[in-house]
């Protein structure tokens, strides 16, 4: 088992940033490919970004492409989601997600790919 605990959401105006982190513990984080997700009230969930186990690949939708960063720190287990030129449109729970069935190396895009989740985070973007 692998525990994940976002943190970083909150209330921001339409072009602002936030930078979300993901925690992580119990297992190898190395071992790890991590992605976001998000899901806004009444939408299905969607795919936000993916990172593979040493950062040296990465996905992005084509909704965040330009504005949205993910990395990793793999000496503190966290996973990073820098945000800018936020729009109200991103306003979700935000939850990030890890799976090492693919030995990190496969970041996948869909929510069945990631194997282990968070409990999310709130983003408010205001307009």
């Amino acid at each position: 088992q692998v525990q994940l605990v976002e943190s970083g959401g909150g209330l921001v105006q339409a072009g602002g940033s936030l930078r979300l982190s993901c925690a992580a513990s119990g297992r190898t984080f190395s071992d790890f490919a991590m992605s976001w997700f998000r899901q806004a009230s009444g939408k299905e969930r969607e795919f936000v970004a993916a990172i593979t186990w040493s950062g040296g690949r990465t996905h992005y939708a084509d909704s965040v492409k330009g504005r949205f960063t993910i990395s990793r720190d793999n000496a503190k287990n966290t996973v990073y989601l820098q945000m800018n030129s936020l729009k109200p449109e991103d306003t979700a729970v935000y939850y990030c997600a890890a799976d090492d069935r693919g030995g990190g190396v496969v970041a996948g895009t869909i929510g069945p790919m990631y194997e282990f989740w968070g409990q999310g985070t709130q983003v408010t973007v205001s307009s």
